[in-house]
C-alpha cells in the first residue's frame, strides 16, 4: 500500500467556510476556543487518493489549506475506486479510512451496504451553492460530488475531417479508421456507449444496438479500442486518431502535451464522470471528516480542480482564471448534463461488458 503523510504546524484562525461548517452541525465542539479558532492538532484523517497528478492538485487544493486551518494531519492512501470499496468492505467491523473517494459509482453500493456515514446538507456550509447533481446523492446516504468530468467528443483539429457535432458521428465515414473507443473496463467507455445509445433511441434500458454498432467499428478496423487514458494519448499522438469519445479533463491533458485536439459538446449533450467524497461509517471523528468534505466543495478548492485538472466546478460561486476559464464547462453549461443512475449502471454493466467483449475479441 502506498501511503503518504503531509504534516503542517498548529491551527490558525479558521476560514469563513470552515467556521460556518462548524456551526452548521448545531453541535458545540470542544476543539473551538473563544477566539473562534479550530484546533484539531493531534488528530489524523486517513483519506484515499488516486495518486499522480490528481493527488498533486488535491494536496494543493484541499489537504494543505485544511491542515493549515485546522491543525489536523491528513494521511493520504492511494486506492482506486474498486480497491477502495473492497477495503472499506473488508474493514467494516473496524474501519481504518475516514474519507473515501470514488469515481465509478461505488458510493451507491457503499451507502446501500451501510459503509458510509450519511451527510446532511446542513452539515455542509457549501451545500447551498452546489449544482443539483453534486448534492443529489445525499438523500441516498452518499457523499457529494466534488469533481465532475464532462464526457463528450475529443477531436483532432488537424485531421482535415469536419468537426463532429453528434455522438453518432463516431459512425461517420469521414472518421473511418481514425476513431478510438474506450473499453468497458473503463467507466468512460460505458458512459460514452450510453450516450450513443441515447442518440440511437435505445437509452440505458436497451443499449444493445449501440454496443453492437460500436463493436462492429472495432471488428471492421474502423476503430481501435483503448483501455486507459495514457493509451488514448498514444492513440492521438502515434496512431492517427481523429475522434474519440472521452472526458474533458483528459482533453486538457492532451492539449497541455501539445496535441492538436479540442473537446466538443455534442448536440445531444454530455454525460459526466463523477468523483464523490464520502465519510466512512464507524470512525471516531465524523465531524472532522465532514469538515474535510466541505472543504473539498469550497470555491477555492474547486478553482484549483478546474485550473489544474480541467474539472468543471460543482460550486456555482467558483471563479476560474487563466486558460481554464474558457476550457471548462460552467454550471450553466451543465444544466442539461445527463447523469445515469448508479444502480442502473451497476445492474446492467456486467451483461453489457460480456456483450462488448464477445464482439471485440470474437
Amino acid at each position: 500500500m502506498n501511503t503518504r503523510r503531509i504534516l503542517t504546524g498548529g491551527a490558525i484562525v479558521v476560514s469563513g467556510a470552515l467556521a460556518l461548517a462548524a456551526c452548521s452541525s448545531g453541535e458545540d465542539t470542544s476543539s473551538s476556543d473563544a477566539s473562534g479558532e479550530l484546533d484539531y492538532a493531534g488528530e489524523t484523517l486517513v483519506v484515499t487518493s488516486f495518486g499522480g497528478d490528481w493527488e498533486t492538485a488535491f494536496v494543493k487544493a484541499v489537504v494543505e489549506p485544511f491542515e493549515a486551518d485546522t491543525g489536523a494531519e491528513v494521511e493520504l492512501v492511494t486506492l482506486y475506486s474498486g480497491d477502495a470499496l473492497a477495503q472499506i468492505t473488508a474493514q467494516a467491523a473496524s474501519p481504518q479510512i475516514d474519507v473515501v473517494h470514488f469515481s465509478g459509482g461505488q458510493e451507491y453500493t457503499a451507502a446501500a451496504d451501510g459503509l458510509l456515514e450519511p451527510i446532511a446538507a446542513d452539515e455542509l456550509a457549501n451545500s447551498g451553492d452546489l449544482i443539483e447533481v453534486a448534492a443529489a446523492g445525499l438523500d441516498r446516504g452518499e457523499g457529494p460530488v466534488i469533481q465532475l468530468a464532462p464526457i463528450g467528443l475529443v477531436y483532432n483539429t488537424e485531421s482535415g475531417a469536419p468537426a463532429p457535432t453528434s455522438w453518432l458521428d463516431v459512425f461517420d465515414e469521414a472518421y473511418a479508421g481514425h476513431v478510438a473507443l474506450t473499453d468497458f473496463s473503463n467507466t468512460y467507455g460505458v458512459l460514452s456507449m450510453l450516450r450513443v445509445s441515447d442518440a440511437l433511441g435505445g437509452g440505458i434500458e436497451d443499449p444493445s444496438e449501440a454496443i453492437n454498432e460500436l463493436g462492429a467499428l472495432a471488428a471492421d478496423g474502423d476503430a481501435i479500442v483503448v483501455p486507459t487514458s495514457p493509451d488514448l494519448q498514444t492513440a492521438f499522438a502515434q496512431r492517427d486518431t481523429w475522434l474519440a469519445p472521452y472526458a474533458m479533463d483528459y482533453a486538457g491533458t492532451l492539449i497541455d502535451a501539445g496535441l492538436p485536439v479540442e473537446f466538443i459538446v455534442p448536440e445531444e449533450g454530455v454525460t459526466a464522470s463523477l468523483i464523490t467524497s464520502n465519510v466512512v461509517a464507524g470512525r471516531d471523528n465524523p465531524e472532522l471528516a465532514k469538515l474535510f468534505v466541505d472543504y473539498e466543495l469550497s470555491p477555492e478548492a474547486q478553482a484549483v480542480f478546474a485550473e489544474e485538472m480541467r474539472y468543471s466546478p460543482v460550486n456555482t460561486t467558483t471563479e476560474v482564471s487563466g486558460d481554464a476559464a474558457d476550457a471548462v464547462l460552467t454550471a450553466d453549461d451543465l444544466a442539461e448534463v445527463v447523469v445515469y443512475a448508479p444502480a442502473e449502471i451497476a445492474e446492467g454493466r456486467t451483461a453489457w461488458t460480456d456483450e462488448w467483449n464477445a464482439l471485440i475479441t470474437g
